[in-house]
């Protein structure tokens, strides 16, 4: 076959392969991989790259089904359909298929997924160009992409401490929260970070600050800390689905309770707005 795709035991060209919804990949990017090239149906460096494989998925806490023996003995035999021996040889293994939840499930099965397409070994002696770029990899949390694995980790260690949220920050200055956007209300003012690379734009924050100004209510977006958060009048997250519920406790310590009028008021503005927009 001129490529090969593989899905838990099933096999064909990638065009003919599909794969759940449901896999956690799909909506988390949940999940470890690791890839290398072959030449005369032999997978370079093959023992070192299974090796890292099992380590990272350890590490994410993914129970992979298959021993690294079995792993090896799939990927070889998936090579030797191949109709040459030069490939690109890439394999992931994911949580497994799930509801769609950012705490991750602990009994499901892992899924293994692999590709195998031809590749003529690279001349390593051919001359390259390069480019230079600030790194900002870690720097875009203003995108809501599918690469949730932080949130994921963070979700489950809330759930484990018997919390609902996580809330993220850089030293002193609170971000926002593993699947929310967190505020403060202080002497009348609500405050909320602002838009910048380091939170996502939300759009309950939106609507929360479009209700604020009709309600009158000052609204700050600028920084603010840790200590600011734990000394507020109110705690709030919100996301589409939550919308904006209060917190009551950080860290095992109480928060907010503080200004319950205020929070009620702008609680039901939002709430008007959406049953105003769903009848």
């Amino acid at each position: 076959m001129k490529n090969l795709g593989y899905y838990n035991g099933k096999f064909g060209e990638i065009e003919e392969m599909t794969v759940p919804m449901n896999d956690r990949v799909c909506y988390f990017g949940d999940g470890v991989y690791d890839a290398t090239s072959s030449r005369n149906y032999k997978i370079f460096a093959l023992d070192e790259h299974i090796d890292r494989l099992y380590n990272s998925a350890a590490l994410l806490r993914i129970e992979i089904e298959q021993t690294k023996d079995e792993m090896k003995a799939i990927l070889n035999d998936m090579l030797s359909k191949m109709d040459t021996g030069e490939n690109f040889v890439y394999w992931q293994v994911t949580r497994g298929t799930a509801k769609r939840d950012h705490v991750f499930p602990t009994d499901t099965r892992s899924n293994l997924w692999i590709t195998i397409t031809h590749k003529d070994v690279i001349d390593i002696y051919k001359k390259v160009k390069l480019i230079t770029l600030e790194d900002t990899r870690f720097l875009h949390c203003n995108i809501k992409t599918l690469n949730l694995i932080p949130s994921v980790i963070a979700s489950q260690k809330a759930k484990e401490a018997g919390c609902d949220e996580a809330v993220f920050h850089r030293g002193d200055r609170v971000t926002e929260c593993a699947h929310s956007n967190v505020h403060i209300l202080k002497d009348g003012i609500f405050m909320t970070a602002p838009t910048d690379h380091l939170i996502l734009p939300g759009i309950a924050r939106a609507h929360l600050i479009k209700a604020c100004k009709k309600l009158g209510i000052a609204v700050d977006e600028t920084p603010f800390t840790v200590d600011e958060l734990m000394n507020a009048d109110e705690v709030i997250v919100s996301s589409a689905s939550t919308f904006g519920r209060s917190a009551c406790e950080i860290d095992g310590k109480p928060v907010g309770g503080k200004a319950p009028a205020l929070l009620k008021k702008l609680q039901d503005e939002v709430m008007r707005e959406f049953y105003e927009e769903t009848e």
